[in-house]
């Protein structure tokens, strides 16, 4: 199966998959721009070419945008098949280039934060292809790791409720360019508070460093926070978000 190869040269004509019908949104912008700073620090993105639908996204621990150690790792940000191209071992096929990948750099393997409830894919198709469990964190995030040898683990950076208590009262939504899905969740989120008569405010998270200083979940790249308590990583609808601020 042919794979395009998405580089800083061809980024601009081939896209990265996600928000590909909606090239002039914010969303899209803002994670080409992120996306191409991250193609110098060492990511790779590799999309299934059509008429399959699907893409990978990954890069090494040390530059990775989860909150977790993993020096001396590829991590995986993302690994998507949709539709029709489910269910056909495409996925494994994604996810062996990684594996290549990492081994010709001399990684000590190949790690992802997985989650068994929403935005993340969940362990499943990891565990098939030999990763196992190193560390988990809540609410329900698992790190999946495939070693090549004896290595030291890579682990969650932890103290989340720490820096949930941090953001004192309001709510507070940190987020990032990572994922173009990011800009609708916050805009929602805040009108959402909005309309419940609650302080809020957003809080950028610009670099790896700051992310693993301040996110207050593993998922790193959004998140929100209610009254110093951690509150979703992920989009909600405002059907459920309303009545919690309420």
């Amino acid at each position: 199966m042919p794979l395009t190869d998405v580089t800083l040269q061809n980024i601009d004509s081939t896209g990265f998959f996600c928000y590909m019908s909606k090239k002039k949104s914010e969303g899209y912008a803002r994670k080409l721009a992120w996306l191409k700073a991250r193609l110098a620090e060492g990511m790779r993105i590799k999309m299934l070419n059509l008429p399959e639908r699907g893409f990978i996204e990954y890069i090494p621990g040390e530059s990775a945008w989860r909150a977790i150690r993993a020096d001396g790792y590829m991590v995986i940000h993302c690994i998507w098949v949709v539709g029709k191209s489910k269910g056909r071992g495409l996925g494994r096929r994604l996810l062996e280039e990684c594996l290549a990948d990492a081994r010709s750099r001399n990684m000590n393997g190949v790690a992802m934060v997985t989650s068994e409830k929403t935005w993340l894919a969940d362990k499943a198709l990891l565990v098939r292809n030999g990763f196992e469990c190193v560390d988990t964190a809540p609410p329900a995030f698992s790190l999946m790791v495939r070693k090549f040898g004896k290595h030291p683990s890579p682990s969650f950076a932890g103290g989340w409720e720490k820096k949930a208590a941090a953001c004192g009262d309001g709510l507070t939504i940190f987020r990032t360019d990572q994922c173009p899905y990011i800009v609708d969740a916050v805009s929602l989120s805040a009108e959402c508070a909005k309309k419940a008569g609650r302080r809020h405010r957003i809080v950028s998270l610009e670099s790896r460093d700051e992310l693993m200083e301040r996110s207050p979940s593993a998922y790193g790249v959004f998140g929100m926070v209610l009254d110093g308590e951690m509150l979703s990583y992920h989009y909600m609808l405002e059907k459920d978000l309303l009545p919690l601020l309420k």
